[in-house]
């Protein structure tokens, strides 16, 4: 299956040593295909997506909420997916 489109999220990952703190940032991808969304460990079928939407916090990107049958899963994004988002949507329509 072809991918449709594809919108770039973040993965923090915290390190606690000590009295130190780091956060690490992981750069991944969520991917629109006809018949599903993949992130890196999760496949979701289209038919199981009921919507996707968005939420921005301040200028510093904000929130994809990917909706599901089986709950709601959120990606950090630094930029808007509105093109993301829009694809579902087209795609969904003639599912």
């Amino acid at each position: 299956m072809s991918l449709i489109a594809s919108h770039p999220y973040i993965k923090v990952e915290r390190h606690v040593t000590g009295l130190e703190q780091k956060q690490i940032e992981h750069e991944r991808y969520i991917h629109l295909y006809r018949d599903k969304v993949v992130t890196k460990y999760h496949e979701f079928p289209l038919s199981q997506v009921m919507d996707m939407s968005y939420r921005s916090i301040g200028n510093k990107g904000g929130l994809l909420y990917l909706h599901t049958n089986k709950g709601v899963y959120t990606y950090p994004v630094k930029s808007t997916p509105r093109k993301f988002i829009d694809s579902f949507k087209l795609v969904n329509e003639g599912y």
